[in-house]
């Protein structure tokens, strides 16, 4: 898993980016087909952004979202959890329980 770490307006620290792999490494524990994950940190104003792209095997699109707050860390937080559950659901879809219930209905 490649994972690209830039800011805009904002200098990316050391303690910066091993903050944001760290909390990007449960993605790579759920779901094992993740290619790239492209996070870009950005200030404007008052507030701090957090916006992540991930590219996976098997999904036509990328996974994006998006997190604001008054801190870098918790926007940080914040776009972790959206791109773990984006990738979560993912997984499930490509995995297809659906099917698998209509399989095991009677015929009747």
């Amino acid at each position: 898993m490649q994972t690209n770490i830039t800011g805009h307006h904002i200098e990316v620290t050391p303690a910066l980016r091993a903050y944001t792999t760290e909390k990007l490494q449960r993605i790579a524990r759920h779901f094992d087909h993740v290619i790239s994950i492209d996070v870009i940190l950005k200030v404007e104003s008052n507030l701090k952004y957090a916006e992540g792209k991930i590219n996976a095997a098997g999904t036509p699109k990328v996974l994006f979202a998006q997190q604001t707050g008054d801190d870098m860390y918790a926007a940080i937080d914040g776009l972790a959890d959206k791109l773990d559950k984006q990738v979560r659901r993912h997984k499930d879809r490509i995995r297809g329980h659906h099917a698998s219930a209509a399989k095991r209905a009677p015929l009747g």
